[in-house]
């Protein structure tokens, strides 16, 4: 069986957490602790398979028992919290955590997802990937400028850009735009070329992803 380290503040929410485990017929609960520092020794004691822990603790940050797990090699790391922000889970993921969780995940879940990383997944709640998808997005936005890569479309050229995003052909296009349907195949050719794209999907993708455009869902 696989032992679990739970280390989080709330009590009520810690005996969720052990319920979970326990009732996994593969997990065990080894130790739990509400403390940083007590967490920290147990983490030694014990080490633990997995560290179910909680960021927010009243004696110190969940990031640094993270950073701990990580120095035995063995020991996957798993977030439970309320912090669902992006600041959070990427200090969280650097440090070492190979999931991270929301607090409101269904108890049946959890050990789900403990089995998870075990056998080398990364179990995310829903709310959290859309930080991770901006993050990169924004990292690699960064990356083009900083190289000097941002590909430099006209003002028409990104009208025309925004015109695809929504979805309209190129007569629709061209009408809204008052220009020619042959001068909107030649902006479209040359937004396909600077973006190093060949369909209209690929290229909405891109200058989304780059910050070209931006797209209301």
């Amino acid at each position: 069986m696989a032992s679990v380290l739970i280390v989080e503040d709330d009590q009520h929410i810690r005996e969720r957490l052990t319920c979970a485990v326990a009732k996994h017929p593969e997990l065990n609960v080894c130790a739990e602790s509400g403390f940083h520092d007590e967490g920290m020794k147990l983490l030694v004691t014990h080490k633990p398979n997995v560290l179910l822990v909680d960021l927010g603790l009243p004696d110190g940050d969940g990031i640094e028992l993270i950073n701990q797990a990580t120095q035995f090699g063995s020991i996957e790391s798993i977030v439970v919290t309320v912090f669902g922000d992006e600041t959070h889970v990427m200090r969280a993921i650097e440090a070492g955590a190979t999931g991270y969780l929301l607090k409101n995940t269904g108890v049946d879940d959890i050990g789900e997802s403990i089995m998870e990383v075990l056998n080398g997944g990364a179990p995310i709640s829903p709310a959290i990937s859309r930080h991770l998808l901006q993050h990169f997005r924004n990292d690699k936005k960064i990356t083009a400028v900083q190289q000097g890569s941002l590909p430099n479309l006209t003002k028409r050229e990104l009208d025309v850009l925004i015109y695809i995003s929504k979805g309209l052909n190129y007569q629709e296009i061209a009408d809204s735009l008052n220009i020619s349907y042959h001068t909107v195949s030649t902006h479209i050719k040359r937004i396909y070329r600077k973006l190093h794209v060949s369909s209209r999907s690929e290229a909405v993708y891109e200058a989304e992803q780059l910050g070209l455009i931006h797209i209301r869902e």
